[in-house]
């Protein structure tokens, strides 16, 4: 059965994203540097129709994650930033225009029905609104003997691993101070899962930390 994977960058004071998100900054204040370590890397130009880039570790932890992803959930609030119907949802289409990054179907977990959305290169848009568990049955039947990734945000991946469906999770640890914001661990039992280390890889623009999700709660 195709793993479900959690890979998402944080800061060092442990936020996803800054305070202050709106629809024009939905990374909220600061969150877009939470990301810069991606943006000259080459797998991540070609990911956005881009040439060049750098070659380097990083972008060899990229390509290996997208590599073997063959489905994201994702949260209505991460796909559009709303939460109200889609008829009063001022970004209903998601940010991403025509042609996504991700060239696989992605599940948006949502509270309001929709039909799917299909875009250039791939990726489509399967709007779920039974609940977590059904997202991650759609998905793994979609990715085939590829795994699924949770693209977030910090609300959907809790409710993953507070329900001990999380197999790994993948943290890529920005050199980065928010000082406020999104924290990924919020809401859960301390010691509600068990963090196996499996990887370390460090580079002066960033630390990827990779972890088996072991046990049950407790």
């Amino acid at each position: 059965m195709a793993k479900l994977t959690l890979d998402l960058s944080m800061s060092l004071d442990g936020f996803v994203a800054g305070p202050n998100q709106t629809l024009e900054r939905p990374l909220g204040d600061g969150g877009d540097r939470l990301h810069e370590w991606l943006f000259a890397l080459a797998t991540f130009r070609e990911q956005h129709g881009l040439s060049g880039g750098e070659t380097n570790a990083d972008d060899e932890v990229l390509q290996e994650s997208l590599r073997r992803t063959g489905a994201y959930v994702m949260g209505r609030r991460m796909f559009s930033g709303g939460e109200d119907p889609w008829e009063d949802d001022p970004n209903a289409d998601g940010w991403w225009g025509d042609e996504p990054p991700f060239h696989v179907p992605v599940f948006i977990l949502t509270h309001h029905p929709r039909e799917t959305v299909t875009k250039q290169g791939g990726t489509s848009f399967v709007f779920v609104h039974h609940g977590i568990e059904a997202a991650l049955d759609q998905a793994r039947a979609a990715a085939g003997d590829k795994d699924v990734s949770v693209a977030g945000g910090a609300s959907i991946a809790q409710q993953y691993l507070k329900a001990g469906l999380l197999d790994e999770l993948q943290i890529h640890l920005a050199p980065v101070l928010l000082g406020g914001g999104v924290r990924l661990f919020d809401n859960l039992a301390p010691d509600v899962r068990k963090l196996e280390a499996t990887r370390v890889i460090a580079s002066p623009a960033v630390t990827h930390l990779k972890f088996k999700v072991t046990g049950g709660t407790t």
